[in-house]
């Protein structure tokens, strides 16, 4: 009879089957054959290869929360806009994307744009969207990397906007066109059938040519889909956070030169006359 290694004291009639040690019962913790004792299963743990995305993120509990809350953040922000109509400083005023606004520095537009919808349809066909495409996404990509793919696709969509003279906007479809892209590279690299997304694509992509819609934003987050679509999809599995962090970095090192380009010729215009 032998005292616990953990508690002096105690009786310890088992030893931990990986480091020999003698625990008593209040320490056993059940092993694949005998008895471990909680240190050597906190090291066993530390071991075992933690499951990743098809993209190299931590596999998320709940796939699909990050989506749910966008779509709370835009249904909350629509609420807003309802409250505030017709105030000096609305939520319209302060956050549609207006590239005259851009241009004198009030850059933030060109993420608050994304958030803000011109009605109850357009909320809801936008949110729809986001619904089923959007947990899928999160779950191939990780939170993390979905958060980061969501904010880029909406900037550089306002980006497109911005810099293509696409008027005032408001809306997520831009981040949502990002998606389709992003979803249909991941889709055609997992060999799965991809003609109902190439249809849907094929009908959003004529929509966007009616007069009122901003096919600016739809091309620019497309865009920009299909290009983190296609590093998340084939970057070499050894170094492909190297890959993804320079894809990044690239587009936004993009947004920023063009959208700084785009503001000089803008005020220099603006200054002229």
């Amino acid at each position: 009879m032998t005292d616990c290694y953990r508690h002096p004291g105690r009786e310890a009639n088992i030893r931990c089957q990986r480091c020999e040690r003698p625990i008593c019962p209040d320490c056993m913790r059940d092993a694949a054959v005998g008895f471990q004792c909680p240190s050597c299963v906190s090291e066993g743990q530390k071991s075992v290869r933690q499951p990743r995305t098809v993209a190299g993120g931590a596999v998320p509990v709940d796939a699909g929360r990050v989506s749910f809350a966008l779509i709370a953040i835009n249904v909350a922000v629509f609420i807003a806009q309802i409250a505030t109509v017709g105030r000096e400083r609305s939520v319209d005023v302060i956050g549609t994307m207006v590239p005259t606004a851009v241009a004198q520095g009030e850059y933030w537009r060109l993420l608050t744009g994304e958030f803000l919808h011109g009605g109850p349809l357009h909320l809801v066909l936008n949110m729809v969207a986001l619904y089923m495409f959007g947990p899928a996404a999160e779950r191939a990509l990780g939170t993390g990397r979905f958060i980061a793919s969501y904010l880029t696709m909406a900037v550089a969509a306002s980006t497109f906007v911005y810099v293509l003279a696409g008027g005032n906007t408001v809306g997520a479809s831009g981040a949502i066109f990002g998606l389709f892209g992003l979803v249909f590279v991941l889709l055609l690299k997992s060999g799965q059938d991809v003609r109902s997304l190439v249809v849907l694509l094929v009908i959003n992509g004529v929509i966007s040519l009616q007069a009122g819609i901003s096919w600016q934003a739809h091309l620019g987050g497309f865009l920009t889909g299909l290009a983190l679509g296609a590093v998340f999809a084939y970057a070499p599995r050894a170094s492909r956070t190297v890959w993804q962090s320079a894809a990044f970095a690239l587009i936004w090192v993009t947004i920023v030169g063009a959208v700084l380009l785009h503001t000089v010729a803008l005020t220099s215009g603006i200054t002229s006359v």
